[in-house]
């Protein structure tokens, strides 16, 4: 069973080869058995996910029917979860139970999803390796001395270890994308204000976009429609209608045209993935697609202006874990000053702390017009060059990341190191764009990802390519060995 796709799920509860109930307890045993080499799972919920699955089942019998009835997940643990710890990773809501479900939560769960636990993340969602939790670096699946990728590496992992099925994640910079090209996984970032962010513990609010992360991009379609749809409590959250992700898998890739960025294919990336990434353009020439080549001259200032807007956003959001109203008090404080010096030193690690000084920094008087000023009007021309590209494109592809999963602390000691592989990521966050990542191969055992851009809105276009190229290759069908 827990080698079924949310598809096959779907399926087989309809067909009532078995139940839901039968289905949690398989995967509940599974992670008890399995997660103790991986760490991806901060919080397991057995009772909760018992009760849910056994609503479905009732659900079912008088009738009902839908794509995730019955269907097993897990939440990353920066979506509020009432009644039960969301942590974001860090030791400061270690003792933080959420008073209220976030609205992706609260989607799902009227969907019938059933929720088997809370996945491990970098701290804040702050990391490109899930090595910033305060619970432990997160191993990857196909090889336990890599990294799985971050901040969602807890869902990725755990995905891909046929743990579950499907999982929500968060992507700021990439954090759904570089997971799943790390764990040979289908990841989509929506468009921003698509998946409503209300009860989703923010980073940087403009860049912050929830997505879901499976095997396939059918199953990416599915989990999306329950995820997807206008928020009234979220300011950001865009009125837009929702289409039938499912009924666009299936069409013609005919005459589709896709450009690929020259800069994307320069010094940094590895060859051996400009070699996969040429063969998976092949593969969509063979389907009817036109290839073209493009140019996103801007590309190359994408990852400094990331890294003052982002900080610059996660230094104000972060002001409110202050040891007084919740999350980590430190203990005997002498003075209100004392109180927050030593909760804030003791509650964020080490990365969270960089990363507030910066945006603290950006945001200063006599330098906010140098940086943060500055660095937005990069964001415009980002912006600016998707624009001009989607004028002769319907879509843009290249390699998710420049190299494969690196191993377990090797870029501790140089977090810019870390920084620069969101470099094909980023640019996607800071226009708002949807963008997609899809199984294309291995490089020395590890998996390598390819990535789609479209317009605003047109996640369905993006999961129709990765669908119709799934259903012409393999690479998304391997399993880690040992899982």
């Amino acid at each position: 069973m827990h080698q079924l796709t949310l598809a096959e799920i779907a399926r087989g509860l309809a067909d009532k080869k078995f139940s839901s109930e039968e289905l949690t307890k398989v995967l509940l045993a599974r992670i008890t058995q399995l997660d103790p080499q991986l760490n991806s799972f901060i919080s397991l919920t057995e009772e909760l996910a018992l009760e849910q699955a056994k609503a479905a089942d009732v659900r079912r019998a008088n009738g009902e029917s839908g794509a995730l009835l019955g269907a097993p997940i897990a939440h990353k643990d920066l979506f509020c979860t009432q009644g039960i710890r969301t942590s974001c990773g860090s030791k400061m809501l270690d003792n933080f139970k959420a008073p209220y479900d976030a609205t992706v939560v609260s989607k799902l769960a009227a969907a019938g999803t059933v929720i088997l636990g809370k996945t491990n993340m970098d701290e804040f969602a702050m990391g490109s390796a899930n090595e910033s939790s305060w619970y432990g670096a997160v191993k990857n699946p196909w090889n336990l001395e890599h990294v799985p990728g971050g901040s969602s590496g807890g869902s990725a992992a755990a995905v891909a270890a046929r743990l579950l099925p499907a999982a929500t994640a968060t992507d700021t910079g990439g954090s759904i994308r570089q997971p799943a090209a790390f764990t040979n996984l289908t990841g989509l970032k929506p468009t921003y204000g698509r998946v409503s962010r209300w009860g989703m513990i923010a980073y940087a609010s403009s860049l912050d976009q929830g997505g879901p992360l499976a095997r396939t991009a059918e199953d990416c379609a599915i989990l999306l429609q329950g995820m997807a749809g206008f928020d009234p409590n979220d300011s950001t959250s865009i009125d837009e209608p929702v289409p039938d992700y499912a009924a666009g898998l299936n069409g013609s890739l005919q005459g589709l045209r896709i450009g690929v960025p020259k800069e994307y294919f320069g010094a940094g990336l590895d060859p051996r993935i400009a070699e996969l990434i040429q063969n998976s353009i092949k593969e969509l020439q063979k389907l009817g697609a036109v290839i073209k080549e493009i140019s996103l001259p801007n590309m190359q200032h994408a990852i400094p202006a990331y890294y003052v807007i982002a900080p610059a956003e996660a230094s104000s959001n972060l002001s409110r874990f202050d040891g007084v109203r919740f999350g980590h008090r430190c203990a005997d404080p002498k003075n209100l000053e004392d109180l927050y010096k030593r909760s804030r030193g003791e509650g964020f690690g080490p990365e969270v702390q960089r990363r507030i000084m910066v945006g603290a920094y950006a945001l200063s008087a006599g330098y906010y017009d140098a940086y943060y000023l500055k660095a937005q009007k990069i964001r415009r021309l980002v912006k600016n060059d998707f624009m001009t590209a989607f004028n002769e494109v319907d879509i843009i592809l290249g390699p998710t990341t420049p190299n494969p999963a690196w191993k377990l602390g090797a870029k501790n000691s140089d977090p810019v190191a870390a920084y620069l592989e969101d470099v094909y990521t980023i640019t996607a966050n800071l226009a708002g764009l949807p963008g997609l990542s899809m199984p294309a191969g291995f490089v020395d055992g590890l998996p390598v990802g390819v990535q789609l851009l479209a317009p605003y809105f047109q996640e369905g276009r993006l999961l129709n390519v990765a669908h119709q190229y799934q259903l012409n290759t393999d690479w998304h069908t391997r399993t880690p060995t040992g899982f």
